[in-house]
């Protein structure tokens, strides 16, 4: 599993979900709270996050649904987390 892949296809389906306008690796950089040089590292392969790498092998072993279910509690979470 190549963790430069799977940050580009994430980032690529975040651009689709936004209509296809361009998110800057700056601005996804802020998003994550990383610099935008990590984030730069990370989608090209110099660097990649273990905990990243970790995760997709994790989810790896779901089902469809599950995953489904899996990002739907995060999104709760992070939700919740922005609220307070």
């Amino acid at each position: 599993m190549v963790v430069s892949d799977i940050f580009n296809i994430v980032h690529n389906a975040l651009e689709a979900k936004n209509m296809g306008r361009k998110i800057s690796q700056k601005r996804m950089a802020e998003f994550l709270g990383i610099s935008m040089r990590t984030y730069q590292d990370w989608r090209t392969g110099k660097a990649q996050p273990l905990a990243a790498k970790a995760l997709m092998q994790m989810l790896g072993e779901l089902d469809d649904d599950e995953i489904v279910r899996v990002v739907k509690k995060i999104k709760a979470l992070h939700e919740q987390s922005d609220a307070t």
